[in-house]
Formats: C-alpha cells, sequence, structure tokens
C-alpha cells in the first residue's frame, strides 16, 4: 500500500509530521513506559585472560566499551566488534527495542535489554550518550574502554547534512546550499534548547556525556578532557583508521583477521560538499569544544604511534591493507561498493537518511568458497540487520522504517 502524504498534509507539514514521529519513538515511548533504575550491583565477574601466559605472549582480551560516536565510521568498527563477539561467543549489552540506548538520554543500566542488577557483559557497542559510572557497573574491572573522533570540521558537514530534517530550526534556511548559510551566521538559527539541536553542535562532546554549550575558555573544558583521557584506553582518529585499528590490534592482542573490514555508510562521493577554507574555519569555530577536544587527541594519538615505531606501523597498515583489498577480491562483486539502487538483496540495504539515498552498500559475489562465505556476509551487512540476526529485537527501529516507507520519504 502507496499513500501520497500531500493528501494529508503539503510538504510544509512534512517536517513537522517527521519531527513528531521522531519525538514519540524517542523521548514518547520512555514517557508513556517508563523503567525504573534497579539497584547499583557491582559487576564482579572473574577477568577473561588465563592467569598462566607464557612470558613474551598475550591473550586477547574479550571485554570491550566502544563508545559509538556519530558520523565517525564508527559502524564500520561496530561491524568488527560484533564479528568478534561472535567468534568467541561473547556477551554483548543490547539496547531494547531500538539500535541504540535511547539516545540522547543518558544512559542508564536499565536500558540494556533483559538486564538484571550484577549482569555482567563483554561488549557494550551501540549509540548512547555516555554515562561512565552506569557503563562501568556492567563490564569487568579489567575492560577496554576505546572511542573514535573525527576532525570536527567534517563531522559537522556530515551531521548537518545527514540529520537536518530531524533539527527543526533547520527548516528556516532557504537556498540550494544550507550549510553555508548557517555558518555564515549559526547563532541567527541555532536554538540550544530546540528539539535535536545537540546533532548540530560540539556532537562528540555531547555523545561523550558533556554539556556541548560550555564557553571553550572554561577550565571544565580541560577537565573534561582529562577525564576522557584517563577513563579510555584508547581514542581512535576516523582521518586515521587503519593506523587506529592496529593500534587496537595491539592493545586488545587481536589478530590481523579480527580487524579486517569493508567501509560501511559511506556516502557517495557527488553526496559529500567540499568545505572550502572559509566553511572549514567557520564549522571548526562553531564547534570549538570539539576542536579543543579533537586537537588533544590527534596529539596523543601520533605520541602513540611514535611509541609503537613508524615504520612498523606502516609495515602494519600495508599488511591491513593488503587483507582488506584480498577479502574485497573474494567477497565483493566488482569489488567495490554500489548505490543504494544498485544493491541487490534487501537484506544488505543500508539504513538512509531521510529524503535521501547517499549511503552506499556492497553486492556479494555469486559464487563464494565456503571457506569465506559466512565472513564475507558477516562484513557487509549493515548494523540493524546484524543485530537482529542476533537476536536483537529492534521493534522501534523497524515501526520508524516501516513508517518511513509508507509516507515515502
Amino acid at each position: 500500500l502507496k499513500v501520497n502524504y500531500h493528501i494529508i498534509c503539503d510538504s510544509g507539514c512534512l517536517p513537522v509530521l517527521i519531527a513528531l514521529i521522531s519525538f514519540f519513538l524517542t523521548k514518547g515511548l520512555t514517557i508513556l513506559f517508563p523503567n525504573r533504575v534497579p539497584e547499583p550491583a557491582q559487576c564482579s565477574s572473574p577477568p577473561t585472560s588465563p592467569a598462566n601466559i607464557p612470558k613474551g605472549s598475550c591473550w586477547p582480551k574479550l571485554d570491550v566499551v566502544f563508545m559509538k560516536t556519530h558520523k565517525t565510521a564508527s559502524s564500520t568498527l561496530l561491524n568488527i566488534l560484533l564479528r568478534f563477539g561472535q567468534k568467541y561467543n561473547l556477551k554483548f549489552a543490547f539496547p531494547s527495542g531500538m539500535s541504540d540506548f535511547n539516545y540522547p538520554s543518558f544512559f542508564k543500566r536499565n536500558m540494556v535489554h533483559n538486564y538484571q542488577p550484577g549482569d555482567c557483559f563483554n561488549i557494550i557497542c551501540n549509540h548512547m550518550r555516555f554515562s561512565y559510572s552506569e557503563v562501568h557497573s556492567l563490564v569487568t574491572p579489567n575492560a577496554t574502554f576505546i572511542t573514535v573522533l573525527r576532525d570536527p570540521a567534517h563531522l559537522f558537514e556530515s551531521s548537518f547534512q545527514y540529520f537536518e530534517v530531524l533539527v527543526p530550526f533547520t527548516w528556516k534556511l532557504t537556498g540550494r546550499d544550507k550549510l553555508a548559510k548557517f555558518l555564515q551566521d549559526p547563532h541567527r538559527y541555532y536554538d540550544p534548547k530546540g528539539f535535536n539541536a545537540h546533532y548540530l553542535r560540539n556532537l562528540l562532546f555531547f555523545d561523550l556525556g558533556y554539556d556541548s554549550g560550555l564557553d571553550p575558555r572554561s577550565p571544565q573544558v580541560e577537565a573534561h578532557i582529562l577525564e576522557v583521557e584517563q577513563r579510555f584506553h584508547l581514542v581512535m582518529l576516523q582521518e586515521y583508521f587503519d593506523e587506529s585499528l592496529v593500534l587496537l590490534k595491539e592493545l586488545l592482542c587481536w589478530e590481523l583477521e579480527d580487524i579486517v573490514y569493508f567501509k560501511l555508510n559511506a556516502r557517495q562521493a557527488s553526496a559529500v560538499p567540499r568545505l572550502t577554507g572559509e566553511l572549514y574555519r567557520r564549522a571548526t569555530a562553531w564547534n570549538q569544544l570539539d576542536a579543543l577536544l579533537y586537537r588533544h587527541f590527534n596529539a596523543s594519538f601520533w605520541h602513540k604511534v611514535e611509541a609503537f615505531g613508524r615504520e612498523r606501523m606502516a609495515r602494519e597498515v600495508a599488511s591491513l591493507r593488503r587483507e582488506n583489498e584480498r577479502m574485497e577480491r573474494i567477497c565483493i562483486d566488482g569489488e567495490h561498493a554500489v548505490d543504494a539502487k544498485d544493491i541487490e538483496k534487501p537484506s544488505l540495504q543500508p539504513w538512509q537518511a531521510m529524503g535521501a539515498k547517499t549511503i552506499l552498500g556492497y553486492n556479494l559475489k555469486k559464487h563464494i568458497s565456503h571457506q569465506y562465505s559466512q565472513l564475507c556476509r558477516k562484513m557487509v551487512t549493515p548494523e540493524i540487520q546484524y543485530m537482529t540476526e542476533l537476536g536483537v529485537n529492534l521493534w522501534v527501529t523497524k515501526l520508524w522504517w516501516y513508517i518511513r516507507k509508507f509516507l515515502q520519504i
């Protein structure tokens, strides 16, 4: 059944309808069906590594918290973690009904599906607004905390293009280049209390659980950045994703096969506007908290690379890229990603932004050897479908998908 929504309302009221539905599927459900927060319980599972490790070797670390930030190649890293968790039959802390932990609300342990006081989990990796104390209560004391950052100007551009229709104060923007118009005078349009406003300023700071409206000169900003450094064992950089994965492999004592990947949720090249020097400067200034955060961890990242060894890093990155290319030849039809309209199997269709189909996906080769068929399929499976395969009930996410399909948006 197809419906022309213009019979119900014209194009001017469609964004309002979208925002109302979005509100109901996030805040509204929480209001209607509140959950009582269980009493705190200490997570005291034994360490996953054996005590008798031979000298000079290590054992794969199985307990990982991935603070999944927005628009930072985090879906690709999520796929790596889901595959690793399956490989070792690990216990995931998944959301209930949705693909995120009731974002943008702060994470609470009762948001985990079927949570019972005292539960411990190996891997937590879905979108949330970070709350260290709540997350820490769900994992063993030796769990590894990781996250990924991105140049704030490019992150802002990506977030603006993807979430614009869900941020009502952007609807007053006119012209073909709404991003440029917004950055000319962001204070004219931005409402910090507006619905979904967090997507359009200092999104990294917000995702990490901090006030994204702080004065950049406030001493709290530096304190928060140092707190992130203390809490996270590795802060990766999207721009140096391969180098980041090499550091992750070293930190967790994983194998090369554990970090091979295909890029997921990448956009068509034509859908990525070029940020001119002036727009880049304006976007950076508008996201000053994220810029300070990124500057700090960009420096610490290269300190880690130096400690690892530049030449060794170059060799490891080359090995990873060769393995990725080998898997592309084995798995991918045409050995490259394709536009959404050219993806043959619905089960491999990625989640798209509203009003556009700019996210690329993959077609698998028709004849893949039994040795690689399962791995190939997992490497190209989008987040929603992969979580469903793991038994997660994403009824809210799927309801939203059906509503979008019904309204053709």
